[in-house]
């Protein structure tokens, strides 16, 4: 980090979070620990099912199993040090540390958004051109879409992450958050972050709103040719294909839809964080529920599992 004058310079920040009393502390300390924990096993369980059955192996399950690993990146990029500030109260983060989540926040961010338009897209062509679904969304275009959007998130993270770095952080070091996020990082800065911010509001513009645009786009043309077909059963059966994804959409872009386009306050700080909150843990605890409760397929999966496990211990014991 570059000095300032008079050797001011920060080496590290000060994370607020939240400021409560003992028990208010104890009490968010396992709140947070028991959604981590449910994050991670529904996430975890995901991923291992699409890996493991066959049945599993389509494009729609693919999307899902790296959104599932993007979910589990970026609630462990921020809530291991959000658990220490809340059980030693020691609020200091590395500038490095700091850096790195921010990182992570970014292109696990960006992922999600380029997965969930690649999902959007998915239910298009199964939908609205069902016999040229296995000839358009081919292994290896599937697989190139998700890689693409690893890509554009890592090239996006990266240069906010190296912009961020260089600027000067000279007379304080408090972030309003409970991670180190980019508005806040940029709001601390003694730079001149004029042409930074409006840059992070076009970029946020073109990236997220754009995306936002083709996803509602291809729900548009998929709601279309769910009319047309004849039959309610027919209609119920290709509606509840795209649900899950449609609820996930907007457990994603509600939360933050508010929390970057709302005006800035000082009464606003309390809700960035409940916001925050939401975005950043219980939404990724969300997803794998979504998709696990509205769809046999995944259940199917899950009673496939433990029949092989079971049939493996009975052979075993039959044998000894």
């Amino acid at each position: 980090m570059n000095d300032c004058p008079n050797g001011s310079s920060k080496y590290e920040f000060h994370i607020a979070a939240f400021s409560t009393s003992s028990w208010s502390q104890l009490q968010l300390f396992f709140g947070i620990i028991i959604i981590y924990l449910i994050t991670l096993l529904g996430n975890l369980t995901i991923i291992l099912l699409v890996c493991l059955v066959p049945k599993l192996h389509t494009p729609m399950y693919f999307f899902l199993c790296n959104l599932a690993i993007a979910d589990v990146t970026s609630t462990s990029s921020s809530v291991p040090q959000l658990l220490f500030i809340t059980w030693t109260q020691d609020h200091r983060i590395s500038f490095s540390c700091c850096m790195t989540q921010l990182f992570f926040f970014l292109l696990c961010g960006d992922g999600e958004v380029f997965l969930l338009t690649s999902m959007a897209y998915d239910r298009y062509v199964a939908i609205c051109k069902p016999l040229q679904y296995l000839l358009i969304m081919r292994k290896k275009v599937y697989i190139g879409m998700a890689t693409a959007c690893w890509i554009l998130g890592l090239l996006n993270s990266s240069l906010h992450t190296l912009l961020t770095s260089i600027l000067h952080f000279c007379y304080s070091n408090i972030i309003n958050n409970f991670y180190c996020d980019l508005n806040s990082l940029v709001d601390l800065s003694t730079t001149d972050t004029v042409s930074r911010k409006l840059f992070i509001f076009f970029e946020i513009f073109s990236i997220a709103f754009v995306q936002f645009a083709l996803t509602v786009i291809s729900y548009v043309f998929i709601f279309s040719a769910i009319l047309k077909i004849r039959s309610s059963a027919g209609r119920m059966k290709a509606f509840s294909s795209c649900t899950s994804h449609l609820i996930t959409v907007i457990l994603f872009y509600g939360p933050i839809t508010f929390l970057y386009m709302k005006t800035d306050s000082e009464d606003s700080k309390d809700q960035d964080l409940l916001l925050s909150m939401l975005y950043m843990l219980v939404v990724p605890m969300l997803n794998p529920l979504v998709y696990s409760l509205r769809n046999k397929e995944v259940w199917g999966a899950i009673v496939k599992i433990k029949n092989i496990k079971r049939f493996r211990g009975f052979s075993r014991n039959k044998f000894l």
